[in-house]
């Protein structure tokens, strides 16, 4: 018998020992086993706390990127999960959930690269000045921790359980070490065997414990983060763990609680919200066989409409087919397992003391396609507390199962109290088309639910449901949920870092935060900082401009340009009483101004203005006052490239408008504002194209120089490049685009790149894999072709500027977008052939 394997200290091995069986959910078989026996746990956390320097070191850009890089290369290889996870007893829809949602938990935490700075640690919030003369100050910084993060999983969710909180500790620079419950294990397992696979992240980033290992929290240390989700009683015994409270390691609960979801008053039988809220309690009750943390465990609803829904909830649950999940027919597979079957029915005889079970019941029944005595199979159960604040077992015991319990209320105030009777729940939600009912529930509910859904027939169509967990929302809950945070997009990622409080001068606080902080010393710009690329631009870099004269007529012509005719700015008449002396420039002229004042004029890496973060005006500025401007980087973000755009990043430049007369060193700076510029990166891929460097080229090309990849000989990849400028000139466009057209616009874009060509492409407009049969006698004839190609192609685009010519790979290209194409081709052959 196989054994589910582990991934720890960079090896696959299996644990010592026959193990635990593990069985199929919907057949039975017994098809592998699990032991964590003879695993050197603290080896294990040592060996990640050690190699999670490479992680560490890396910045919250490249981290993003990363994860980017391996959720594409998990999605290409889905269809292996999927079938892998049918053993689990999820259909389809439930494995879309626990896969596909996994791997959107790695696009999402991805993105949010482009809210952390381009370095390994983040800065925090704003600068805080300590001092009256502006030369001592603080801020925060935080760093990723140096230790593990362990993770231990439920059984439920073996994909999306690992990958929600693995996302959020890689981004931060937290490496991990992955407990999932041994039930699913082996799913984990597969998913991990690609991510290593992969090569994408570095060494030590993760190692997997497959099932349980009962010392793991015992040689953990303050620098580590444990995570756990699983029951409300497991979690609290670890919680207490001696080893956790010795060294202060942060835990995080995610504990399963009795969820629920309200019916409002408003949504009686016929109404858009009723029908809703049956589909909703339905799908809760369903999905995943009613095995979700977030799953609907309580239905409160007015006391008048309890029936009617009870009635419309079993007609509903009536077309919940069960059975192989493997079957399109088939809407709920199974439990994990057979234990798991007596655990619910036991919870569910339970809460059966006080309340009655109004629909399903234990026995056997037709399972499509599957054995039901042989798989861990159960009916949907419904039942109904008519005392609900009398009875606590619904508010208390969990059957995780497809279970649920409809209890009825009198008014809002006591729908509101029984959510609070769950003593707190990952999720609530409210199901109305009345704001104020919604907006009394929420703002009254809020105190004992991590996460409220409010829905309605204008939200409904979008909403993600009551039972879904979105990365950039938390996931957690007060109380029996577990009293933590799960995910929250950059509030999770800061779960794994380590905030410190920095003190010292502007200048030293520039140089360790790379943001630059005001009253730190400028770093005066050799030239104009709008003529340096993105790179070679630093925080500090600054520049101090010429002076400028406000005059009156400026100010009238600004308001008449704009409409702005407040009257500080042109009834002089009107200012007794104000703030104002005299005719007042407005705001926006001086921001204006001043930017006529530090604009470069001529066309450099600066593309595009990008926008306004901040702005104040810190006193008035009267006509006939002089100002001048301070421009000095403050901070660089960096972007992706996107669409028809060369790469750039984000420069954030810190603007200070001075009056230069004013008499009191106080009074001198009158506005500041951080206006945003993109700026090109400089291109360093690629040799630019020209006459000489062709012919330079050419000259080095013996008919025996071999490549460095692909078939082509000399001559061939010649009257290659000779073809595709005949391409390029228009003379021969007898051909259809070969990109489908779902994917053109992106494989267009990659011309704006600096990314090198793919090596051994298949160029489409071949019959074979090989290149055509030679035109030329011989090399040196091809090449005087090619380069009378190349002077063909020139000279069509310098008679027809505006000219399009279609492509068979990147669709219509204008003439910027040949000379980027040209330039990629010509370095990606002159590499092939060692000729640069």
């Amino acid at each position: 018998m196989t054994k589910t394997q582990h991934y720890v200290q960079g090896n696959w091995i299996d644990g010592q020992g026959e193990g635990t069986p593990i069985f199929d959910s919907v057949t039975g078989e017994h098809f592998t086993n699990i032991t964590t026996e003879g695993l050197d746990v603290p080896a294990i956390l040592d060996y990640g706390r050690k190699h999670g320097n490479q992680l560490r070191k890396m910045t919250f850009q490249e981290r993003g990127l990363m994860l980017k890089k391996l959720a594409f290369y998990l999605q290409k290889r889905k269809d292996k999960f999927y079938e892998i996870s049918y053993r689990t007893g999820a259909t389809r829809i439930d494995s879309w959930i626990d896969i596909e949602g996994g791997f959107g938990n790695l696009f999402a935490n991805a993105s949010l690269r482009k809210l952390f700075p381009n370095k390994p640690f983040h800065v925090e919030g704003s600068p805080i000045d300590l001092s009256r003369g502006g030369k001592f100050m603080a801020h925060h910084i935080m760093v990723p921790r140096s230790g593990v993060a362990v993770h231990i999983n439920a059984f439920n969710f073996p994909v999306w359980g690992m990958l929600e909180k693995c996302a959020v500790n890689w981004m931060a620079g937290m490496p991990a070490v992955v407990l999932p419950a041994p039930q699913s294990a082996y799913l984990t397992e597969a998913v991990v065997k690609e991510i290593i696979a992969s090569g994408i992240l570095p060494e030590g980033s993760i190692q997997l414990i497959s099932g349980t290992a009962k010392t793991i929290l015992d040689t953990v240390n303050s620098q580590d983060v444990v995570t756990f989700t699983g029951s409300a009683a497991t979690g609290r015994k670890l919680k207490t763990h001696p080893r956790l409270i010795e060294e202060s390691v942060p835990f995080t609960m995610e504990a399963d609680s009795l969820n629920a979801s309200i019916l409002g008053e408003d949504a009686v039988l016929g109404t858009p919200e009723f029908d809703l809220f049956i589909k909703e309690v339905r799908n809760e009750m369903t999905v995943k066989c009613g095995q979700k943390c977030t799953a609907i465990r309580r239905i409160i609803v007015p006391e008048n409409l309890v029936e009617d829904v009870q009635i419309a909830l079993g007609k509903a649950l009536d077309k919940v087919t069960f059975g192989d999940p493997r079957l399109k027919e088939v809407r709920m597979g199974s439990l994990i397992d057979k234990k798991q079957v007596e655990s619910v029915k036991n919870q569910v005889k339970e809460i059966a003391k006080t309340a009655e079970m109004v629909y399903g019941d234990f026995e056997g029944g037709k399972a499509i396609g599957a054995d039901f005595e042989k798989g861990a199979f159960i009916k949907p159960i419904l039942l109904r507390e008519d005392n609900p604040f009398k009875n606590e077992a619904a508010h208390v015991t969990e059957a995780f199962g497809p279970v649920s319990t409809i209890m009825p209320y009198k008014n809002l105030d006591e729908a509101i109290q029984l959510s609070h009777l769950g003593k707190g729940s990952l999720v609530s939600s409210i199901v109305t088309n009345d704001n104020k009912i919604a907006t009394e529930y929420t703002v009254n509910a809020a105190t004992h639910h991590g996460r409220i859904l409010v829905l309605n027939r204008e939200s409904a169509k979008q909403s993600t449901g009551h039972g879904s967990p979105l990365p950039n929302l938390i996931h957690g809950g007060p109380g029996r949920a577990g009293g933590g945070e799960e995910m929250g997009g950059v509030r999770g990622i800061k779960h794994y870092l380590q905030r410190c409080a920095v003190q010292g001068s502007p200048t030293t606080l520039t140089e360790i935060t790379g943001i630059y902080q005001p009253n730190a010393d400028y770093k005066e710009a050799e030239k104009h900082p709008f003529a340096y690329h993105w790179e070679d631009i630093q925080p500090g870099m600054s520049l101090q401009t010429h002076n400028r004269t406000i005059t009156d007529t400026d100010i009238v012509n600004f308001g008449n340009l704009t409409w702005d005719h407040f009257y500080a700015h042109t009834d002089i008449t009107s200012l007794d009483g104000s703030i104002f002396e005299k005719r007042t420039a407005h705001g926006y002229f001086i921001i204006s101004a001043a930017a006529g004042l530090f604009v470069y004029p001529n066309k450099g890496p600066v593309a595009a203005n990008y926008g306004l973060e901040e702005i104040r005006f810190l006193r008035p500025l009267y006509h006939n006052d002089t100002i001048s401007v301070r421009l000095t980087c403050k901070e660089k973000v960096d972007r992706d490239q996107k669409g028809e755009e060369l790469p750039s990043g984000i420069v954030k430049w810190y603007v200070e408008v001075f009056d230069v007369e004013a008499e009191e060193p106080e009074d001198k700076l009158v506005a500041i504002a951080t206006i945003l510029t993109m700026v090109q990166k400089k291109q360093t891929t690629f040799v630019e194209i020209n006459d000489e460097v062709i012919k330079s080229a050419l000259a080095k090309l013996k008919e025996g120089t071999q490549p460095e990849w692909g078939n082509m000989n000399a001559q061939q990849m010649v009257e290659h490049l000779e073809y595709t400028y005949r391409i390029a000139s228009g003379e021969i466009q007898d051909f259809e685009i070969k990109t489908p057209e779902k994917v053109l616009q992106k494989v267009h874009d990659t011309l704006y790149n600096y990314e090198k060509m793919p090596r051994n492409f298949e160029f489409p407009l071949y019959e074979s894999k090989s290149a055509p049969a030679l035109k030329h006698e011989n090399l040196e004839q091809a090449k005087e072709k090619l380069l009378e190609a190349r002077e063909d192609y020139l000279r069509f685009f310098k008679e027809n500027k505006e000219a399009t010519l279609k492509n068979a790979v990147f669709g219509e290209l204008n003439r910027f977008e040949w000379y980027l194409l040209e330039r990629k081709h010509l370095n990606h052959h002159f590499e092939q052939f060692n000729l640069f």
